[in-house]
C-alpha cells in the first residue's frame, strides 16, 4: 500500500517535471523566433 503511494507521487512529480522542461523549450522556442525575425531572419 505505501510502496503504490510513493509510486503514484513520483510518477506526479515526473510529469509536471516534463510539462515544466517543454514549456521551459516553448518559452526558448518562441524568444528565439522573435529575435530571429527581429533580424529580418526567415522565421516561422
Amino acid at each position: 500500500m505505501k510502496f503504490s503511494r510513493i509510486a503514484a507521487i513520483l510518477a506526479v512529480l515526473a510529469l509536471a517535471a516534463c510539462n515544466t522542461v517543454a514549456g521551459v523549450g516553448e518559452d526558448i522556442t518562441g524568444a528565439s523566433r522573435l529575435v530571429q525575425g527581429g533580424l529580418g531572419g526567415g522565421g516561422y
